[in-house]
């Protein structure tokens, strides 16, 4: 269980500052256009593709609480969390990174901006990692159910 333990913590901490880091760059000023996609800094008052933006400063208290319902849930279920301590960590330390922002910045920093042959909505490394660790616990999922 105490390596786990380390792996969701890492996993989360790493995921945070990286996020926080790259983040930093934007707010700092920096911009790059391009053909296909540019790097600019936008602030998301919702969530993916900003729905429920209507929510407003509410919208935070509600990612909090969704968080933290996670957490006290793998808290609660260590069968759980073991197999999936990396995802886990993964997943909350992007969420959590995102939560901060609507905080601290009233929005979540995002700075990928796709825009050649169709303009998609613009994103940051913690809305991959909440993806890739969505791909991790499905992937475990089905290597366990495999094994039954």
């Amino acid at each position: 269980m105490l390596k786990s333990f380390i792996v969701f913590v890492l996993a989360f901490v790493g995921v945070f500052i990286i996020d926080q880091n790259i983040k930093t760059i934007f707010l700092d000023g920096f911009r790059w256009y391009g053909d296909y996609f540019s790097l600019i800094l936008t602030y998301n008052k919702g969530v993916a593709f900003s729905m429920l933006a209507f929510l407003e400063g509410n919208l935070k208290y509600l990612q909090l609480l969704l968080i933290s319902s996670v957490v006290i849930y793998l808290g609660f279920n260590r069968n759980i969390f073991k197999p999936y301590c990396l995802p886990s960590g993964l997943l909350l330390g992007a969420g959590s990174s995102n939560l901060y922002d609507r905080f601290i910045h009233g929005g979540v920093v995002d700075y990928v901006y796709w825009h050649k042959w169709f303009e998609f909505a613009v994103f940051n490394f913690a809305d991959v990692m909440v993806n890739f660790s969505v791909i991790l616990i499905l992937i475990i999922s089905l290597k366990k159910n495999k094994k039954i």
